[in-house]
C-alpha cells in the first residue's frame, strides 16, 4: 500500500505542475543505501523532456508540493543527483507490513497475479535415456521446478516436462552396452562405459530387449533421482512416440508447403537464415533420415499445440548455438518468437577438501546426483543449486555444504525458522500471551535490528516477481538469506522472552517473529526446501532469546 499512496502523490504533484501527458506509469523503488531514504523515484527524469523541464528544477518542484500535502508516514521528500525525489518514511509503513504478513498468512502474503493464467510449459533436464542423472542435471531439476513454484505463485499455470530423446545411434549404443556387458564382453567403442552399465545388464532378464529394458530402467533410475530432490515431472514426452504419430512427417510437409523448407543437394534444409540464425539448417540428410532439428521443431509445435501460450525450455550451455535454428523453426510454421525462451545452464563442479571430487563409483569420472544427495541431504543440495544464477559455472564445496554451521547457506536459512519454531515452543511452555495483533502496540518495533526484518519482509513481493519475469529463481535464495541473517541479527540483539521485558513490547516481538516464520515458510516452500521445527546443532542456544 505505500508504494501506491506514494506513486498516487507523485502523480498528483505531476498534475499540479502542469505536466502531460501523465506517464502511464511512475516507477518507484528502494535505493541501494540507506541514506537515500526509503523509497525513490525518478519520475522528474523521465518527464523532463517532455515538459519541457530542468530535471532537478521539476524534482524540486514536486518534492515541494508532495510535502505541502504529505501520504501517509512520510517524514521527508529530498531531491538527490541529477533529479531523483527520495522519500524517508517513519516506521508506521513498516508496521502495517507486520499487519499484512500476518493478515495474509503463508497461503496469501506476496501472492501476485500478473501471470493472468498464461499456460507456461516448462521442459527441463530431458537428459538422453541412457544412464544415470549427474549434477548437473540436479541444478537444472532444482531450477525447473523451483521456477515452476514461483510463476505459479505470480499468477501463471505451469507445467512441468521432461523430453526423452529415445531415439538415434545414442540409443542403440546404449543397449549395444548392455548386451555387451551381459555376455561379459565389451561395450563397443562409441558405447557407454560407466559401471553402470555393467549393474544394469546384470539386472537385465534373459531374453529382454535390450533397448526397450534399458530405456525403461534409466528413465526409472532418472525419476528415482529427481524425486530424492522433491522434483515429478507432469509429462514425460517421448521423441519415439513423437515419430510415430506422424507429427514429424506433418511438420515436414507444412514447412516445405510454406516455403519455409526447400530441397537441395539431396536434402532438406530449413531457411533459418532468414529467422536470425547464421545460415540454414539441415532437416533431413541425403541418407532420408531427419536431424534433431525436424523432430524438436514437430515437438515445439507440439507442445503449442497442446494449449500452451508460452515453451521455456531450460537446457546446458552447450546447446547455445541451437537456440536461433530451432526458433526459426518454430516461428516458420506461424508461431511468435516470444512464444519460445531458452534458458542455458553453466556446468557443475564439485569439490572436496580443496581438489575436485571424484566420488562416482558408477560413472567413471561424473559426479551422479544422487551421490551428491547421499552427501549432503536432499535439502542441502537442492539449495545449493539455486543458489547462483543458472547462467553462472557453479562449484560445490562439499565440506561447506556438509557442515551443520552457519557458514553453510541452507543450514543458515533452516536453523532461522528453527530458532522461530524453539522461540514460540518456550513461549508457549511459559504460559506466555499473544494478544491479537490489533490489540499490539507495533509501534514499539523501532530497534533497527526490528526494522530490518520488516522491510526484508515487504521486499518479498517483488523479489518473487523479478525471480518470475526473469527466470531467476536464485533472487529468492538469495531473500531467504537475508531475511534470515535479519532475524538472526534480532534474535541476538533484541529479547522476546526476558523477564524484564515490558509485556507490550515482548507482544509485539512475538508478532514480528511469526512474521519473519511466514516469510521464511513461504521461501522455503517454493524453494522445495524443508521448514525444521528442529535442529540437532539448536539444543546450545535455544534459551538465549528467553534468558
Amino acid at each position: 500500500m505505500i508504494r501506491k499512496h506514494l506513486i498516487d502523490a507523485l502523480s498528483a504533484a505531476l498534475a499540479r505542475s502542469g505536466v502531460e501527458p501523465l506517464p502511464a506509469t511512475i516507477e518507484i523503488g528502494r535505493p541501494a543505501r540507506a541514506e537515500h531514504g526509503d523509497w525513490s523515484s525518478n519520475v522528474a527524469l523521465v518527464c523532463a523532456k517532455v515538459a519541457g523541464r530542468n530535471p532537478r528544477d521539476l524534482a524540486q518542484e514536486l518534492a515541494e508540493r508532495i510535502a505541502a500535502d504529505p501520504p501517509v508516514h512520510l517524514r521527508r521528500v529530498e531531491v538527490a543527483g541529477p533529479g531523483f525525489v527520495n522519500f524517508h518514511l517513519d516506521g508506521g509503513w513498516l508496521h502495517d507490513v507486520l499487519r499484512q504478513v500476518i493478515a495474509e498468512g503463508t497461503d496469501g502474503y506476496a501472492r501476485a497475479d500478473f501471470g493472468a493464467g498464461t499456460a507456461v510449459n516448462v521442459e527441463f533436464v530431458s537428459a538422453n535415456p541412457t544412464g544415470p542423472l549427474h549434477v548437473g542435471g540436479g541444478r537444472w531439476a532444482a531450477y525447473g521446478d523451483t521456477l515452476c513454484n514461483i510463476l505459479a505463485r505470480c499468477g501463471f499455470a505451469p507445467h512441468r516436462e521432461y523430453y526423452l530423446n529415445d531415439r538415434g545411434r545414442q540409443m542403440d549404443a546404449f543397449a549395444e552396452s548392455l548386451v555387451a556387458r551381459n555376455g561379459g564382453g565389451e561395450p563397443p567403442e562409441d558405447g557407454y562405459h560407466g559401471d553402470y552399465i555393467t549393474e544394469w545388464a546384470a539386472e537385465m532378464p534373459a531374453g529382454a530387449d535390450a533397448l526397450e529394458w534399458g530405456y525403461a530402467r534409466a528413465r526409472r533410475d532418472v525419476a528415482g533421482s529427481v524425486a530424492r530432490l522433491g522434483v515429478r515431472f507432469d509429462t514425460w514426452s517421448s521423441e519415439r512416440a513423437l515419430v510415430r504419430s506422424g507429427a514429424v512427417e506433418e511438420t515436414l510437409r507444412t514447412l516445405e508447403a510454406s516455403g519455409a523448407a526447400y530441397r537441395a543437394d539431396g536434402a532438406v534444409w530449413l531457411r533459418s537464415a532468414d529467422g536470425g540464425d547464421d545460415k540454414d539448417r539441415v532437416l533431413v540428410r541425403s541418407d532420408g533420415e531427419p536431424t534433431y532439428l525436424l523432430p524438436d521443431i514437430a515437438y515445439h509445435a507440439d507442445k503449442l499445440a497442446r494449449g500452451f501460450d508460452l515453451l521455456i525450455d531450460v537446457w546446458g550451455a552447450d546447446h547455445h548455438g541451437y537456440v536461433e535454428r530451432l526458433t526459426a523453426g518454430v516461428c516458420a510454421l506461424g508461431h511468435r518468437r516470444e512464444q519460445l525462451e531458452v534458458v542455458l545452464g553453466q556446468l557443475v563442479t564439485v569439490m572436496r577438501g580443496g581438489e575436485e571430487a571424484k566420488i562416482s563409483k558408477r560413472a567413471g569420472n561424473l559426479v551422479l546426483l544422487d551421490d551428491l544427495v547421499d552427501i549432503v541431504g536432499a535439502d542441502a543440495a537442492r539449495m545449493t543449486f539455486l543458489l547462483q544464477s543458472l547462467g553462472s559455472r557453479q562449484t560445490i564445496d562439499l565440506d561447506v555444504v556438509a557442515a551443520q554451521s552457519m557458514e553453510n547457506p541452507v543450514f543458515y536459512v533452516q536453523y532461522a525458522h528453527a530458532r522461530i519454531c524453539s522461540l514460540m515452543a518456550t513461549a508457549a511452555e511459559r504460559g506466555v500471551d499473544r494478544p491479537p495483533v490489533d490489540d499490539v502496540a507495533l509501534e514499539l518495533l523501532s530497534d533497527p535490528r526490528e526494522l530490518e526484518v520488516l522491510r526484508s519482509l515487504h521486499a518479498l513481493g517483488d523479489v518473487l516477481a523479478e525471480a518470475a519475469r526473469e527466470r531467476a529463481p536464485h533472487k529468492l535464495t538469495t531473500w531467504a538469506r537475508q531475511l534470515a541473517g535479519a532475524f538472526h541479527g534480532f534474535y541476538h540483539d533484541c529479547p522476546v522472552l526476558r523477564s524484564d521485558l515490558d509485556p507490550p513490547l515482548a507482544a509485539a516481538r512475538l508478532w514480528l517473529t511469526e512474521a519473519a516464520r511466514i516469510g521464511l515458510v513461504i521461501a522455503l516452500d517454493l524453494l522445495g526446501v524443508s521448514a525444521p521445527e528442529r535442529m540437532e546443532s539448536l539444543a546450545a542456544d535455544s534459551g538465549e532469546a528467553a534468558e
